[in-house]
């Protein structure tokens, strides 16, 4: 018996008060391990009743994860979520509006704003002018939603994929809180992201690479909206849980490779002692954390082998390239990066992020728009194509939006053939396809102006719990106890949208 086994520990739970032979017999950090041992049973009980019925625990097949999740047939296995980072202009790509064609110049009715707040950069303007779009519009495919063509040409060619919701509506009005509610479902930094909810609740479906990853671009000449590494973080969340940023460049994870000098094997004897070390503390202390440092110790060393492999793209056939673009061959383009993500999704990566940025267009919005649909229109619509043609696309949930939408009313200089628009949180549009979304839908109304929804509306809240609804998750039961309180990525709101589902 070692010395830990003399020591009696006591635990405040539920409040009463438990003693303990040693720390790791707390229910608060047993492992499943520890938990059948400990049982009436035993493994013998759960080892016969798995050679009753080979099929028992078949869904338990993704590592760790929570008992009981999914909570029901889940239509979708994996999400990418390219996130369009500045918020993308909906007047301008999906939310048509002809009528302003004859009111372009005048003043935006008083009925419009109905007493809204402003952002600080317009709100001490005299003059709201209305600013049509120049772009051409289309109805496209057999669902006949109208896209502007002239910028989106190869995301037209997809439209019968797409789910076009129209009535999303925000909190936020700057770009930082609202980038954060979209991540978090909170304004405040510090909530999990939702990708760290979905490792939690259901897991990895790979041992070889993260659960979550994440990935960063630009726009052609643009920088953008800063992204913080806290929009993939973990929040209160057990740290293992937050998004591995994969960056452009020689090394996609930084300090992966080993040290010049140190072979493979040292590497493995060396991170053999680490753990037997780390097991020791975590003996001592059950800090779910040590636990952590020791998994992704392991991950590191396995992704050394793994990481390689995913990003060389050099085996991909020429027609991949002609798909994507000739910027997928470029590391850190948007492009290349929607490769990954089909690359990771083949893999069984749970969460695959993009966030692009540079779509914050206060003027010169037509030559920002060019630029930044330059960058992302082939690659969205080949990384759905190809999606499809590989038979990923009925379990892998494409989510394609940014923070909130732009206003009717043009800021800076107004001309016939450019203008600017402020951020507008009350309404805006973003799409998804696959994974159980409701193909050639277009959800939600606006008004003539597209400034205020004029039916169905769409809350963050709700877009979250309808994606994990897809993921076969009640958004309802996958909570976190933290500091005496219940979270959810939904908070206390959220309800699935289901015309949204197919």
């Amino acid at each position: 018996m070692d010395n830990h086994d003399n020591h009696s520990y006591r635990s405040l739970v539920d409040g009463e008060c438990h003693s303990y032979s040693r720390l790791s017999d707390n229910p608060l950090t047993m492992t499943r391990r520890q938990f059948f041992g400990k049982s009436a049973k035993g493994l013998g009980g759960v080892a016969l009743a798995s050679l009753l019925n080979e099929n028992l625990f078949s869904a338990q097949s993704p590592v760790g994860g929570l008992p009981g999740f999914p909570n029901f047939a889940p239509k979708a296995k994996r999400i990418i979520y390219l996130f369009q980072s500045g918020g993308p202009s909906q007047i301008d790509m999906f939310d048509y509006k002809p009528n302003l064609n004859e009111v372009h110049g005048q003043e935006v009715p008083d009925s419009v704003f109905n007493g809204q707040r402003l952002t600080g950069m317009t709100a001490g303007q005299t003059s709201f002018p209305v600013a049509r779009s120049i772009y051409n519009f289309e109805q496209v495919g057999q669902s006949g939603n109208w896209l502007n063509t002239d910028l989106m040409p190869h995301m037209a060619k997809v439209a019968d994929e797409m789910c076009i919701i129209k009535s999303m509506h925000t909190e936020a009005i700057n770009h930082d809180p609202a980038i954060t509610f979209f991540q978090s479902g909170f304004q405040l930094a510090g909530r999990p992201s939702i990708g760290a909810w979905l490792s939690y609740g259901l897991g990895s479906m790979n041992e070889d690479l993260p659960t979550f990853v994440a990935m960063t671009s630009s726009g052609s000449g643009t920088g953008g909206q800063p992204l913080y590494d806290r929009l993939w973080g973990a929040g209160f969340l057990p740290s293992k849980h937050q998004g591995v940023k994969f960056s452009g460049g020689k090394d996609p994870v930084l300090y992966l490779n080993n040290p010049d000098g140190m072979s493979s094997k040292l590497r493995r004897k060396t991170l053999d002692h680490i753990a037997a070390m780390n097991q020791m503390k975590f003996d001592d202390y059950g800090d779910p954390e040590i636990e952590t440092r020791i998994s992704q110790y392991e991950m590191a060393f396995r992704m050394q082998t793994s990481v390689p492999e995913l990003t060389d793209v050099s085996s991909e056939p020429s027609n991949t390239f002609e798909l994507y673009g000739e910027d997928a061959r470029k590391p850190g383009t948007y492009a290349n990066n929607c490769l990954l993500a089909r690359r990771l999704a083949e893999r069984d990566v749970r969460f695959i992020q993009l966030f692009h940025r540079g779509w914050d267009a206060h003027n010169n919005l037509p030559n920002v728009k060019k630029r930044q649909c330059g960058s992302t229109d082939q690659a969205s619509a080949g990384l759905i194509q190809d999606l499809k043609q590989r038979g990923l696309l009925k379990d892998t949930l494409v989510i394609w939006g940014g923070e909130f939408g732009r206003t009717v009313y043009c800021q800076d200089e107004l001309t016939d053939k450019t203008y600017g628009r402020d951020h507008h949180p009350r309404c805006f549009s973003m799409f998804m396809a696959g994974g159980g979304s409701n193909p050639g839908v277009s959800y939600g109304e606006t008004d003539d102006f597209s400034y205020n929804i004029a039916k169905d509306p769409v809350s963050v809240h709700d877009l979250h719990a309808t994606i994990l609804h897809m993921l076969g998750v009640d958004h309802k039961k996958l909570t976190y106890k933290f500091q005496g309180r219940h979270y959810r990525l939904t908070d206390v709101h959220g309800k699935v949208i289901k015309p949204l589902l197919a």
